[in-house]
């Protein structure tokens, strides 16, 4: 919807539906979620939601996906677009432990979507598609930053420690839900920036040839 033919109120209106939204969809699924179940959590009308997302709740999901991505993003800036010294590494971890956290979320809201949306939606699994993969480049682009400063042995494959880190976040999430609990995601993470610092000893080791 073209946001300019709406009111600050019609705005706002529709940014609850879609956060709402999301917070189902992370409860119940994609396939758990429905119009009516939206309705009734944020008391809005059918003619209100169709207003707002006239594709229906294809539509609707989309735009959670979208939403959720810049959330995400947002919650690990400035980190993510540094990463080129340990403290910076380290510094991200926290800030990605914290947005969790202070969601109260043991679920990643894109890693959720990205296991439904080839079931439901090929665009929706298109545009989670995009999000995980700039998230995993700009992973990959801090572990180049750390090669150019000469901090971790310039043959490390920055994809490969990149997909490393991103699934160790997914399966500490998954190991953190049952028990809601941040330590398994907290360990996950710390054993995915384990081959970077090995990659650090390494080069050092080098160095004393």
């Amino acid at each position: 919807m073209d946001g300019r033919k709406i009111t600050d109120r019609g705005r706002a209106t529709r940014q609850r539906i879609i956060e709402a939204t999301g917070e189902q969809i992370l409860a119940a699924g994609i396939g758990g979620t429905t119009l009516d179940t939206v309705r009734a959590a944020t008391l809005t009308s059918k003619s209100q939601l169709f207003h707002y997302f006239p594709g229906g709740k294809a539509e609707l999901v989309r735009e959670v996906a979208g939403w959720e991505a810049q959330q995400l993003l947002e919650a690990q800036e400035p980190f993510i677009h540094d990463l080129a010294t340990w403290q910076s590494w380290s510094d991200w971890r926290d800030a990605l432990v914290h947005y969790y956290l202070r969601l109260g979320r043991w679920a990643c809201p894109i890693g959720s979507l990205a296991t439904q949306a080839a079931m439901t939606d090929p665009e929706l699994e298109k545009l989670v598609d995009t999000s995980m993969s700039e998230w995993r480049r700009m992973l990959a682009a801090g572990v180049e930053k750390m090669q150019a400063a000469r901090l971790i042995d310039g043959s490390a494959d920055p994809e490969r420690l990149a997909v490393v880190v991103l699934a160790a976040i997914q399966g500490g999430l998954v190991l953190s839900q049952p028990l809601k609990s941040s330590w398994p995601l907290e360990a996950a993470l710390d054993s995915a920036l384990d081959p970077l610092h090995r990659e650090r000893l390494g080069h050092l080791d080098g160095n004393r040839e």
